[in-house]
């Protein structure tokens, strides 16, 4: 245990910033689209008809994964602090799972290398198993 189990609830704050300003840029870059005529505001009823801008497409498929893998962080993390199994290693474990997320972000919004974006999607997997293991092992023994 460690002396303030809610540290292991700021890494949930990182991630939700990291949500605001992906959300954010989307919104600025559809509201650019429509403004230059380059997707027309009925595109996104249903998504079909003429494509977005290719760059808008990356950043929405993005945004989407945000609440793929990283919900099963969110909820080892609340797991942890509710079960009062909050340790130094778990919240190192968090910390880390967050900056690879924030990584993740960055190359995949800025020259989205796949290799690089896949070797730091992989061990941001690793970690996040890794806590589900340890929150395992703490709760059986």
């Amino acid at each position: 245990m460690v002396t303030s189990p809610t540290l292991i609830l700021y890494p949930l704050f990182a991630m939700m910033l990291l949500v605001v300003i992906v959300v954010t840029l989307l919104w600025s870059l559809r509201k650019n689209a429509i403004r230059s005529k380059q997707v027309s505001i009925k595109f996104y009823r249903s998504y079909s008809g003429d494509a977005e801008p290719e760059y808008n497409k990356i950043v929405s498929r993005h945004y989407s994964n945000l609440f793929e893998m990283p919900m099963l962080f969110y909820a080892v993390v609340i797991l942890t602090f509710i079960t009062q199994h909050v340790t130094t290693w778990m919240i190192g474990c968090a910390w880390t799972y967050v900056l690879c997320r924030y990584i993740h972000s960055y190359v995949h919004l800025t020259n989205n290398n796949v290799i690089a974006r896949f070797g730091v999607f992989l061990l941001s997997g690793m970690v996040l198993l890794a806590m589900w293991l340890a929150l395992l092992v703490m709760l059986i023994g």
